[in-house]
């Protein structure tokens, strides 16, 4: 896991080096909107950090750079007034609500698949039930639809059932 801190202050690497060891997380400098697009355009990263100077100073590359950042979370800090422990708490907390709001998306997304295939069940196994309630069926049709009302029904009972909690 890589970051990217994007400052010229002075002692830089001194910070970079002091949020690795707190954060565990690999970061790599870039000490102007030149190299951050170049870094930008190679790796990818969890985070990208910039510094509120930078950013002030050159809006229109502080706005590329967020551009280029992808799936990394965007943060601006301000180095004059926060020391690597700040800094440090303000990734933790980003990363954490990225994380949040992506378990949510995916509990979302598995909520719609699960009501998607409920009703397409429930449709499988009316249409079978009402295709057997017809007369004069041939009795290997009979059969087959006799099946599939099983089926159905037994992927119906899966799919109701309480699911286990991880």
């Amino acid at each position: 896991m890589k970051a990217l801190l994007v400052t010229g202050m002075e002692g830089a690497q001194h910070c970079a080096a002091a949020l690795n060891g707190i954060l565990g997380i690999e970061f790599e400098l870039a000490t102007g909107r030149r190299a951050a697009i170049a870094a930008l355009k190679h790796n990818e990263y969890i985070t990208v950090v910039v510094d509120q100077a930078l950013a002030d100073s050159d809006p229109v590359g502080a706005d590329h750079i967020w551009e280029l950042t992808g799936l990394a979370i965007p943060l601006q800090v301000n180095f004059a007034l926060s020391g690597a422990e700040r800094v440090a708490r303000e990734i933790r907390t980003a990363i954490s609500r990225r994380e949040r709001e992506r378990a949510l998306a995916h509990l979302a997304a598995a909520m719609a698949i699960e009501t998607e295939l409920k009703s397409t069940v429930a449709g499988l196994l009316l249409h079978s039930q009402l295709a057997l309630a017809e007369r004069d069926i041939p009795a290997p049709l009979a059969e087959k639809l006799k099946t599939m009302v099983e089926l159905a029904g037994s992927l119906r009972q899966r799919l109701t059932a309480p699911q286990p909690q991880i």
